[in-house]
């Protein structure tokens, strides 16, 4: 008797946790998310880190991507803007009774559920700390390599093509916002932008996925020494994308 009413609920529990995830995700989404749950294969933020609430060291000094982004926009933006959302991020984790989370991809995928505050502040803390470890110093002819140099091609037909789509999904962003490349559940690459500090990985984004590379392009990341040349920014940007950490996200989710 025991053993059918234990069997019942965990029957109960299965169909409650593929419907959940079905109306947000997609079926076969739904599929991938039960099939993770009794895996024991590592989760796709583990090779690269998951994140937390504080800001973390610039891993290279404010010059270090001269002549593409300027010392004093990379102090401006680190220092002043990121910080903020770090600040204010932790403000609306503890008024929201979240201290239990240790990192924001436990967060981002039901941010709909908390407020304005939460969800501003979670992005934008999330999306920084992604962009500053996704570039390095200038290097000539810096391009991806290895499978995901390979998926690039497949998908897009060559990294020019990429480069063309991600520069074209930045400059028709109106206003703030970020340029990705990301993949969706069928592991493809795909291209979008996003609104403001919104991402693939929140339940209330334009476009839903794991963000393998993002560019931000809000004033405050090149005005400075761009100006409102938006386009130039986004062009010269390439030469200091890290691609070994790009790298590392894909392959973390395949």
């Amino acid at each position: 008797m025991e053993n059918s009413k234990e069997n019942s609920r965990r029957k109960f529990l299965k169909a409650t946790a593929l419907g959940t995830v079905s109306v947000t995700l997609g079926l076969s989404a739904a599929s991938s998310f039960l099939a993770s749950c009794s895996s024991s294969k590592k989760t796709a933020i583990k090779p690269t880190g998951t994140t937390g609430f504080d800001q973390q060291p610039l891993a290279y000094s404010y010059s270090a991507l001269e002549d593409v982004i300027d010392a004093k926009t990379m102090e401006i933006h680190y220092s002043k803007h990121a910080a903020a959302y770090s600040k204010a991020l932790k403000e609306a984790v503890a008024a929201e009774g979240l201290q239990n989370e240790s990192a924001l991809e436990n967060i981002l995928p039901k941010v709909s559920k908390y407020s304005a505050k939460l969800r501003n502040n979670a992005g934008g803390h999330y999306n920084h700390e992604m962009f500053w470890k996704s570039m390095r110093a200038k290097t000539s002819d810096n391009k991806p390599a290895g499978k995901l140099l390979s998926a690039i091609e497949n998908e897009f037909g060559s990294f020019a093509a990429l480069k063309t789509k991600v520069e074209e999904a930045g400059t028709k962003r109106f206003g703030s916002g970020w340029a990705w490349v990301y993949m969706d559940n069928a592991k493809k690459l795909l291209v979008g932008s996003t609104p403001n500090q919104d991402n693939p990985l929140m339940d209330v984004s334009e476009i839903k996925g794991f963000p393998v590379l993002g560019l931000d392009v809000w004033e405050h990341a090149y005005y400075l020494k761009y100006q409102n040349k938006r386009a130039d920014y986004m062009s010269n940007w390439w030469s200091v994308v890290n691609w070994d950490y790009v790298q590392k996200r894909y392959e973390a989710f395949l």
